[in-house]
């Protein structure tokens, strides 16, 4: 029974079951029902996944706040509704469909594909997993209307997702996402939207297999990435971690020498079971690369993970393994790339506003443009092909601090593979002359500042929690910061309101998109940041502190010196965020 305010679970269930085209999870609802199991029912039917600038991305399950045939079939026909209305040539053109490892990527891609050929339009299907930087290449490559990568990236087993491309090879950004979603919305029941067999629309020419030529182009725009040519003296450790990265990455990294990939997560398995969590920033997710790397006696780590569009970077260090923070692999990619790449005014790179600003000191100082966008990489990487159509700007490099990196035009997103390559070649560009990673890492520090970054995240769940995230941004609207550990705040940026305070109080207009952010610049170069999470209900704290290593110290005892400030700057914040009643 419901209350006047309660909804009535099992008729939303049963609902769902009439218009569900996929037996199991109908009798997934059904047991439900049978085991009066309201409050698993509440669970799927209380919300629904909502489409957005990152498509989808929910737990496997039945109803609609989960990761299902019928959720895929809806949101399907709802892309393809939107993009027959406006993408130039949409039918002819088609879309590229890429699936990873994990379980039912495979049964929603051919969903996919069916919904896109019963509405006349070509599906240009992968017939075999791919990495989603190749889905992301293939849209491109094949002059298509839009991609779908199926794929939950690094969450855990129990997730799937749906990843949308627009025609640029970009992740869709506003005014798309929110245009999709209201295609979807106006979708009826999955079991009524049209879908053909597969074996008919190949019969048709609409469904097309995505040629092996295409891999071949990528691999070989891969190639001519690296801006160097050094001799294959690497030994390196690689792992898939249980995902879609081995094929490709173990074609390319041989060129800088011996590949030693780890076995046990080298093949694609959607139940990753030598990891709690394949994500290579989760601890432990690196214990099997650094005990092989360990015994092989290796120069490098480089992990993917399971959709190979993120890397992983370790390096030695005394008697064991270092794994690099996503800002020291995204400083010394880029760095490289300036430095040993094509040279000119025209170069162009681009990070996450949430990354360190190091690379924007770099950048700085050798007269090459950089833009901060939001975070996420559909903002790199859309906002690098704005600046590229409105000027003669080269995209060069970007990255974000969470391990995405796009080197190059090759691909408009992360990618894992390519970033391993030329990892791999600044390395053994640096073994040649007797160098090392972290001797480079020191040798950035010292010639441009080193940075340390920090983070704080606080978990505020329920009602309540987001009552108490949005009262933390407000009080510190309403009393803005004004110095932190000893260092004035020499502007504050809203976006939200798109304005930059300077401390005489002047203000001016920021160019990126409202977001939830405030962002204290603080003089010397450091940077706290606050940003409500737009995932989980959190709110997160990013500390940025940059020293000058004196010629006197070692990097170990300036290192020191910099993180002992960086503790003093988070406590001084937290008490200050806590003194105006917020987290």
């Amino acid at each position: 029974m419901s209350d006047a305010t309660t909804p009535d679970w099992k008729a939303l269930a049963a609902r769902w079951i009439d218009g569900d085209p996929d037996p199991t999870t109908r009798d997934e609802l059904r047991a439900l029902i049978d085991a009066n199991d309201l409050a698993a029912l509440a669970d799927r039917f209380a919300a629904k996944l909502e489409f957005g600038t990152a498509g989808l991305r929910g737990i496997l399950g039945a109803g609609p706040d989960r990761m299902n045939r019928a959720v895929v079939i809806r949101t399907t026909a709802g892309l393809v509704a939107y993009l027959l209305k406006h993408a130039p040539d949409a039918a002819s053109r088609g879309i590229v469909i890429g699936y990873d490892g994990r379980r039912f990527s495979d049964t929603f891609a051919l969903d996919a594909a069916a919904v896109i050929a019963a509405a006349g339009m070509v599906a240009h299907l992968f017939d075999t997993y791919a990495p989603t930087p190749l889905t992301a290449f293939a849209v491109n490559d094949l002059g298509a209307a839009a991609g779908v990568m199926v794929t939950a990236s690094h969450n855990p087993p129990e997730y799937n997702g749906y990843k949308v491309y627009w025609g640029n090879g970009a992740q869709i950004i506003p005014p798309h996402d929110t245009g999709i979603a209201a295609a979807i919305d106006a979708v009826g029941a999955a079991n009524a939207v049209p879908r053909m067999a597969i074996d008919e629309a190949r019969a048709n020419g609409l469904v097309r297999t995505v040629e092996a030529s295409v891999t071949e182009r990528y691999l070989a725009g891969l190639r001519a990435l690296s801006p160097v040519d050094a001799p294959a003296n690497l030994t390196m450790v690689y792992t898939a971690m249980h995902g879609v990265g081995a094929k490709l990455a173990l074609q390319v990294l041989p060129r800088w020498g011996r590949v030693a990939s780890v076995i046990e997560q080298q093949e694609p398995d959607g139940a990753f079971p030598t990891v709690a969590f394949p994500n290579p920033e989760e601890k432990g997710a690196m214990d099997l690369s650094m005990a092989l790397a360990s015994r092989e006696k290796a120069d490098l780590v480089l992990a993917n993970d399971p959709d190979a569009d993120r890397l992983a970077v370790a390096v030695p260090r005394g008697d064991g393994w270092l794994q690099l923070s996503g800002n020291d692999v995204g400083v010394l990619l880029g760095h490289h790339l300036l430095v040993e790449g094509a040279q000119g005014a025209d170069r162009l790179v681009a990070m996450s506003i949430v990354s360190s600003p190091l690379l924007g000191v770099i950048a700085k100082a050798l007269g090459v443009r950089c833009e901060e966008t939001l975070t996420g990489f559909k903002w790199i990487a859309n906002r690098a092909l704005e600046v590229e159509a409105e000027t003669p700007a080269r995209f060069a490099f970007g990255y974000e601090e969470a391990l995405g990196y796009s080197v190059g035009r090759l691909v408009r997103d992360k990618d894992g593979i390519s970033a391993a390559y030329v990892m791999a070649g600044l390395a053994a560009s640096l073994k040649a002359r007797g160098e090392t990673v972290l001797g480079r890492l020191e040798a950035i520090h010292r010639e441009y500042g080193y940075f340390v970054s920090g983070q704080r995240s606080v978990t505020a769940k329920g009602a309540d929690g987001m009552k108490s995230i949005a009262a933390t941004m407000a009080a510190f609207r309403a009393q803005p910061l004004t110095a932190l550990a000893g260092m004035a705040v020499v502007a504050t940026r809203d976006i939200a309101k798109g304005t930059v305070t300077d401390a005489a109080g002047h203000v001016t207009a920021l160019s990126l998109p409202p977001s939830n952010v405030i962002a204290y610049d603080l003089e010397g170069g450091s940077r706290v940041m606050l940003r409500p999470s737009g995932t989980e209900p959190k709110i997160k704290f990013y500390f940025d502190l940059r020293e000058t290593l004196r010629a006197d110290e070692t990097y170990a005892e300036g290192a020191a010196r910099a993180k002992a400030k960086l503790d003093e700057a988070v406590a001084e914040f937290t008490r200050a965020s806590q003194s105006r009643g917020g987290l």
